[in-house]
């Protein structure tokens, strides 16, 4: 959790953002979690790992818009990802992932909500699912709420919990009762200890406690994890609890651990590929430097080399 800590600290300075953002030796790494930049960069990855049987959640990168203009563009460019991914033959099997910042919150719930309204009519058009990726805390009530107005009327729509929020427990009991489709996650977000588990064993002894809720419970949830110790334990689960394997979803990051996603797939189990892209990856690519510090030492090795 301190490497955790420093990493996600550090990486809001402008020096350290520059390095990153301008110099070469992190391109190779960015492209590892980073299908690219481009619409078409997102459609032929994910055209590829569905023609090896997974699934695929795409996700335009990009938050916290500072107008409601900018919110417009965004919502476009998700109609447009939308209608790319109907025209594809592997339509059935890629949805995307927003971030409801992006749609407008900063500007207001109102903004945000007609925006995601507008969004969530087109997908539906194409029985394309939309999942609405959970943010920092302070965007979490706020989430959670848009959810429960929207989902009534669209049903193609669900979010994502984080495991390490005290809250987590009363999130996930409003989404099963709703009925709407949850991926739950640890969470990667820099928190502080009022609202979040600093410790890794409880924040793991949290994701298995709600997973296995949603796997009995909930409407086909997404299992998202690289875990190995955690996932061997969930499986351990479904066979005893009986739990069909067609009913919820292993959900991966793209660029890590292939060999257990193909795994997976091998043993019967449906999984689903994250796929980022566009060039607002820097948040992203932070996060996930902070969750593995074996991605850290590939950039030293890398440098050593050079």
């Amino acid at each position: 959790m301190l490497f955790r800590s420093l990493i996600l600290g550090t990486s809001k300075f402008p020096p350290l953002r520059r390095l990153v953002t301008k110099s070469k030796l992190f391109r190779p790494l960015v492209r590892r979690f980073v299908a690219g930049e481009t619409l078409d960069d997102a459609i032929s990855a994910a055209e590829t790992e569905c023609e090896k049987g997974l699934f695929v959640s795409l996700d335009l990168l990009g938050e916290n818009v500072a107008t409601e203009t900018e919110a417009t563009q965004a919502r476009r460019a998700y109609e447009e990802i939308i209608d790319r991914i109907a025209a594809s033959p592997h339509k059935s099997e890629i949805n995307i992932s927003i971030k409801l910042t992006a749609l407008g919150l900063d500007q207001g719930d109102e903004v945000a909500e007609r925006n995601f309204r507008t969004l969530l009519s087109r997908a539906a058009q194409h029985d394309i699912f939309v999942r609405a990726d959970m943010e920092a805390s302070e965007y979490t009530e706020r989430t959670i709420a848009m959810i429960e107005r929207v989902f009534p009327d669209f049903a193609n729509t669900g979010t994502v919990l984080q495991s390490y929020l005290h809250r987590t427990p009363g999130d996930v009991t409003k989404m099963i009762d709703l009925g709407a489709r949850v991926r739950i996650v640890k969470g990667a977000y820099l928190e502080p200890a009022s609202v979040a588990h600093q410790e890794k064993e409880r924040v793991d002894q949290e994701y298995l406690i709600a997973a296995k809720r949603l796997l009995k419970d909930g409407h086909y949830p997404a299992i998202a994890t690289q875990d190995q110790a955690i996932i061997e334990e969930l499986k351990q689960f479904v066979v005893t609890e009986n739990i069909a394997k067609d009913s919820f979803e292993w959900q991966m990051l793209y660029g890590i651990r292939r060999d257990l996603q193909e795994g997976l797939r091998k043993e019967g189990f449906n999984v689903r590929v994250y796929i980022p892209y566009g060039d607002q990856w820097y948040p992203y690519f932070t996060r996930r430097l902070a969750e593995r510090p074996a991605n850290l030492l590939f950039i030293i090795r890398s440098t050593v080399k050079g």
